[in-house]
């Protein structure tokens, strides 16, 4: 690390090293919740929550009541469930906080919150058993939180990557949805004689990996957007390290640059004829968005559907993930070896997130190779360019929830797949369109406030939940097919990104115009 990393070719390098282990990161540590389903085909046959079943031997005896040939375990279905409705409103929740200590720490202060709870939470699944059942609401509400941590600390990596910034930050997202195959492996791992505590233990020495990352290959604060062309960070040599003051001597360096180049492009202007009120007025439009205030930026239209979209997929996620293995149990006839197979192969298609989660990054990214129009800003052209990619976003979670409410097992194979993908799209989609709409200085508190908002709607899983389980004695076909109709409300908010482009279009062609119009009279 030490010598002359800021040098082009080791600054190259360090970003890829980045990159790439990132990539690993995101690929076995972050999303691995998302295989529940597998990890439940485990827990129920270690007996977790086993005392809930219709027909338990006696109280306490868990052990008994795992090998009885039970006719009815939708209370142990239903607690099984509630641990990860538990765990995802937990997760959106502290969404937040977590992104102002983001913006206000750092990442190493936000990555050290992550694998503290990262290591706390598998020591404890590794540690519990059928008798200490409940410690699997903790333990996977601080797995998933930590997931969701690394996740973001990783989005900035995009930075490093100016024409591929969308496209490497769906990159990492579809490696967030894979990781749902380390439950599938501890699974598989199971059914030939590795217990779950030895695959958890596993599981929590590789906390290691995390803090070494976290000291060589990721910054202290941010990366900004763009990097600077001498921008380094990690760990360097005792004579070069950067400190605070340093950076900002750099930071000063940097805006005087940009005033250079400001004055240059309107030195241009007069000499090629163009309009200096053109410039003026594009240039008051960045700074003021630029200087756009937290509050501005969550009371805007923009955010508002935002929001409303983040709600209405992450509802429709959660609500899958808490009813595809009673669902997969139904459909099969109570059938284990169906299930298992089911079970499988939904884990082994969430693997393959990280082949297609990149479609979503290209789609935004199509427009970086053409120049920008006259008077056009890049926040414009980021917009409309993921126009498409949000309309295709909402119409993959309609279509996905719609072949999980047609109650026909070799369906499921479809609905696995559009999940796969949406889920791919979703997340990445989410964490690219709140970098390029608002404030960078705002990505962590605006990005954490919409997930963290979500939480009200997942609070709806429990009524819906218990409705499943005891008013509809187990068939969600009434529920599915609520929830298909409220997963239309995701399309409002590409067709008014779509109206918001436009009037932004509308009003620069304006602009232009009066501009033409004021050269001819001077």
């Amino acid at each position: 690390m030490c010598g002359r990393r800021g040098g082009g070719r080791a600054a190259g390098l360090l970003r890829w090293c980045t990159l790439l282990s990132g990539l690993v990161e995101s690929l076995f540590f972050t999303g691995m919740v998302f295989g529940w389903a597998s990890l439940v085909f485990v827990l129920k046959a270690d007996g977790y929550f086993a005392g809930h079943c219709a027909n338990a031997t006696g109280e306490g005896n868990y052990a008994a009541a795992a090998a009885a040939p039970y006719t009815d375990c939708s209370g142990q279905d239903e607690h099984l469930s509630w641990v990860l409705s538990v765990a995802s409103i937990s997760n959106t929740i502290i969404r937040f906080p977590i992104g102002y200590v983001f913006d206000r720490c750092g990442t190493t202060v936000t990555r050290l919150i992550a694998i503290f709870l990262y290591t706390a939470s598998t020591l404890t699944i590794s540690l519990s058993n059928a008798e200490t059942s409940m410690l699997l609401y903790p333990a996977v509400s601080c797995l998933i939180i930590s997931g969701g941590l690394l996740y973001v600390t990783n989005a900035q990596v995009g930075n490093l990557f100016d024409s591929y910034r969308s496209t490497v930050i769906t990159i990492y997202n579809g490696a967030f949805d894979s990781s749902a195959v380390v439950f599938l492996i501890v699974k598989l791992l199971y059914e030939r004689g590795v217990s779950l505590r030895s695959s958890f233990l596993f599981l929590t020495s590789c906390s290691v990996l995390l803090i070494l990352r976290t000291i060589f290959l990721m910054p202290r604060g941010h990366i900004p957007y763009p990097p600077p062309e001498n921008y380094t960070y990690g760990v360097s040599c005792p004579g070069r390290r950067r400190g605070k003051r340093e950076e900002e001597e750099e930071g000063k360096e940097e805006i005087k640059e940009a005033d250079g180049k400001k004055n240059l492009q309107e030195d241009r202007a007069e000499d090629d004829g163009t309009s200096a009120l053109q410039l003026i007025k594009k240039t008051q439009h960045d700074t003021k968005q630029e200087e756009a205030s937290f509050r501005s930026c969550v009371l805007s239209w923009l955010f508002l559907w935002h929001l409303v979209w983040c709600v209405t997929i992450i509802f429709c996620h959660f609500i899958f993930l808490s009813t595809v293995n009673p669902t997969l149990t139904r459909l099969a006839n109570n059938d284990q070896t169906l299930v298992s197979h089911y079970t499988n192969a939904f884990a082994l298609i969430q693997l393959c997130g990280v082949l297609y989660a990149p479609m979503s990054g290209l789609i935004m990214d199509r427009h970086k190779r053409r120049p920008l129009a006259p008077g056009e800003t890049k926040r414009e052209a980021d917009l409309c360019s993921s126009t498409l990619a949000l309309f295709l976003t909402s119409l993959q979670c309609f279509l996905f929830f719609l072949c999980f409410t047609v109650p026909v097992l070799p369906l499921q194979y479809i609905t696995f797949i559009l999940h796969a993908v949406n889920s791919a799209f979703f997340y990445g989609g989410h964490q690219a369109f709140v970098s390029m709409a608002f404030p960078m200085t705002h990505f962590g508190k605006i990005s954490g406030v919409a997930l963290s908002v979500s939480a009200l709607a997942l609070l709806l899983q429990f009524p819906v939940l218990h409705l499943i389980q005891h008013k509809l004695l187990g068939d969600p076909l009434y529920v599915h097919v609520g929830v298909t109709l409220v997963s239309l409300l995701a399309f409002i908010h590409p067709a008014h990104v779509s109206l918001y482009c436009s009037k932004l279009t509308k009003q620069r062609k304006t602009q232009q115009k009066g501009s033409v119009q004021f050269s001819a009279r001077c």
